[in-house]
């Protein structure tokens, strides 16, 4: 739509007027970005105080000022709301931060314990592996970034194993690849990974990604993988060399030490 109006924090910051990316202010852009993390709105003071924490209350406040005043010229149409001192965002305002979290929220609790896939699934995926608002280091950022990267994997994980228990492992093994790129120490989502690898007949594609998460725990934290993903890749090999013998017509319990 020409005049829809959208946010995106997911990666770097966007705010798009119909097809189009509209310049804003840096000032103008920060009230927004915490504006699309409050949805319940915040009151103009800690606003201001989050924003411009080595300001004057004073300094800071005019600042916000300006910054009110940046934003009602960058649409024809007010995108942030006072009522009295709580500022929020313009409902009319769809925010990519949002609509993934709810997407990943109905995902992980669906009740009954029956997850529901969102309708479009690869954008999700394509969400979650975005870290927000790339390049900011603002301290009041740093509770929210750390809450979506906590939801992230999570998310990731349970549409791979969906996608994995569907028959669907590419898709399974791209939702695995992400998870594993947003906590390249997250003992799950490689596992997760290793286990579309072997549902598929890649022994060693597995064993090639489990050597590989090996060395980096080694080198980068002097540890092993859990005896849970060992046992993982002893029951692979060895269900392979089973395998095997039988394609060749040999006893392999009869070579086995009694």
């Amino acid at each position: 739509m020409a005049n829809a109006l959208r946010l995106e924090i997911l990666g770097p910051f966007e705010f798009i007027r119909g097809e189009r990316r509209a310049a804003v202010p840096a000032g103008a852009q920060r009230l927004l970005a915490l504006l699309a993390l409050h949805e319940d709105g915040i009151p103009r003071r800690v606003a201001a105080e989050q924003l411009w924490p080595d300001c004057t209350s004073m300094r800071a406040a005019a600042n916000l000022r300006s910054a009110l005043c940046q934003t009602r010229k960058t649409a024809p149409k007010a995108v942030v709301g006072c009522d009295g001192q709580l500022l929020v965002l313009s409902p009319c305002i769809s925010v990519d931060h949002r609509e993934a979290w709810r997407a990943a929220d109905r995902l992980l609790d669906g009740e009954g314990g029956v997850h529901t896939l969102p309708a479009d699934v690869d954008r999700l995926v394509d969400d979650l592996a975005q870290p927000m608002l790339v390049g900011w280091d603002d301290e009041w950022l740093a509770r929210e970034r750390e809450r979506w990267d906590q939801m992230r994997p999570y998310a990731l994980e349970s549409l791979a194993l969906h996608y994995l228990a569907d028959g669907r492992y590419l898709a399974a093994q791209q939702a695995a690849l992400a998870a594993t790129a947003v906590d390249p120490y997250r003992e799950t989502a490689h596992r997760i990974a290793i286990e579309v690898y072997a549902a598929e007949g890649n022994v060693a594609s597995a064993l090639k990604r489990y050597e590989e998460y090996r060395r980096r725990l080694q080198r980068d934290l002097s540890v092993s993988p859990s005896p849970r993903m060992t046992q993982l890749i002893r029951n692979l090999t060895a269900k392979w060399s089973a395998d095997y013998d039988r394609t060749l017509g040999v006893d392999s319990s009869a070579s086995r030490p009694r």
